[in-house]
C-alpha cells in the first residue's frame, strides 16, 4: 500500500498519469482503516501457515480488512467529470465512488457475476470488520453477501481508491479473527482464476473510463524511491 500512497504523490506532482494496479499479499495481512485506533491485541501475534500476520494501517478510511485470499485493486485519478473532488460533501463522495466503481460492476458482470452497491449506514463504524457491512461505497452480490469493499483517499483534486475483492478466504482464518459471525461464503465459478479476472477488469477500466490502458512495471529507481 506504500506503492499506492507514492502514485497518488507522484500523479499530484504531475509525474505519473492515473492509475489502475492489481495485487495480492504475501505474506498475508490484515490492514486497519486509517482511524481505526481500537483492535483485538491478539491480531498482533497471528501465524498463519507458518508465518505471521503484518498489522499494517492504510491511508485511507474503514474498519479492518484480511488481506488473504483477495485481490486488491487501486485507481489513482483526478479531474472526473462532473464531479468535484475539491469539495466532496456526502453526496458527491458517494458520486466518485460510483463512477469508479462502475468497471467493477461491468468487469464482474462480462464474467457472468452481478454486483450491486450496499446500504449500510453510519453503524459501520462499530464493526471492526469491513466485510461485516455494506455501505453505498461497496459492492455484494445478489445473496447479500460483500465481494467488494473500498476506501478512498482526497487530496488537492486527486483520488486514491482502493479495495479488497474476497475470492478463496481461509473461513478458519477469518473467523479466528473476527468471529464466527462475521463469516460470509463467496460462491464465485471454479474457472476464475487471478489472470481472467484482472484481465476483465482491465478491459472494462478501458471501456468505462475511455482510456487505453499501458502495462508499466516500476523501475528499479522507483523501487528504491518507494521502499526509501
Amino acid at each position: 500500500m506504500a506503492i499506492d500512497d507514492w502514485l497518488l504523490a507522484q500523479h499530484l506532482s504531475g509525474k505519473h498519469p492515473p492509475t489502475l494496479r492489481f495485487y495480492t499479499w504475501s505474506p498475508a495481512a490484515i490492514s486497519l482503516g486509517y482511524h481505526q485506533r481500537q483492535y483485538p491485541e491478539f491480531w498482533e501475534n497471528l501465524i498463519w501457515q507458518g508465518e505471521k500476520l503484518d498489522v499494517v494501517r492504510r491511508s485511507t478510511g474503514g474498519r479492518a480488512v484480511l488481506h488473504q485470499g483477495d485481490l486488491t485493486y487501486t485507481v489513482v485519478t483526478s479531474g472526473l467529470n462532473g464531479v468535484d473532488a475539491k469539495r466532496l460533501v456526502a453526496r458527491h463522495r458517494l458520486q466518485t465512488y460510483q463512477k469508479i466503481c462502475e468497471f467493477l460492476i461491468q468487469g464482474w458482470r462480462s464474467l457472468g457475476v452481478e454486483l450491486n452497491y450496499g446500504t449500510a449506514g453510519r453503524g459501520y463504524i462499530h464493526n471492526p470488520n469491513c466485510f461485516g457491512t455494506a455501505t453505498g461505497a461497496d459492492l455484494v452480490l445478489p445473496d447479500g453477501a460483500k465481494l467488494i469493499g473500498s476506501a478512498q483517499l482526497r487530496r488537492a483534486g486527486a483520488i486514491l481508491q482502493h479495495g479488497s475483492i474476497r475470492l478463496r478466504q481461509d473461513a478458519e482464518l477469518f473467523t479466528q479473527i473476527f468471529g464466527s459471525q462475521s463469516w460470509t461464503q463467496v460462491q464465485l465459478p471454479e474457472y476464475l482464476s487471478l489472470e481472467i479476472i484482472i484481465t476483465a477488469l482491465m478491459a472494462a477500466a478501458s471501456y468505462c473510463f475511455d482510456i487505453e490502458l499501458v502495462v508499466q512495471p516500476l523501475s528499479s529507481s522507483e523501487w528504491e524511491e518507494i521502499l526509501g
